[in-house]
């Protein structure tokens, strides 16, 4: 009897490691992988912005991306050369393969040269979304307003 509930102790700790392991990770701005060479955002029906684009790859059946897309629309709405596209992975299978797109929602910060500067995936915040397009520094003022006359 003792052993069941040491097990299920053990077992109740470690599924709420887990838990907050899982939820630190969602949204959190990373590094960018290495963008494979070659990347014709244009041919792939993606417009990027003069500065810097949220790309983000989604499922059609998806509420983290619904949310997502709601916070990066609203980032990107008051803000000229901040872009924000929106890819469906089924749509868009050779993006996905060749950046290493493993779930949805999976958001690339891009520049307006068409380098990855910065990676997110699940849920993202205004607060990690803003985080995400200072790695971009001429992009800051646009976005917070202070380039709006």
């Amino acid at each position: 009897m003792l052993g069941q509930v040491i097990a299920l102790v053990v077992l109740v700790l470690g599924t709420a490691a887990l838990g907050v392991w899982w939820s630190a990770r969602q949204g959190a701005v990373r590094a960018p992988r290495e963008t494979p060479a070659g990347i014709d955002w244009a041919s792939s029906g993606v417009a990027l912005a003069d500065r810097v684009t949220f790309v983000q790859f989604s499922a059609e059946v998806c509420a983290a991306c619904r949310s997502t897309s709601r916070v990066l629309g609203g980032l990107t709405g008051s803000a000229s050369d901040v872009g924000h596209r929106e890819l469906l992975v089924d749509d868009h299978l050779d993006l996905v393969r060749r950046l290493g797109v493993l779930r949805t929602p999976t958001v690339l910060v891009v520049d307006g040269g068409g380098q990855e500067i910065a990676r997110m995936s699940g849920v993202v915040s205004d607060t990690q979304a803003r985080q995400a397009l200072h790695r971009v520094p001429a992009a800051v003022a646009e976005a917070d307003g202070e380039g709006q006359s």
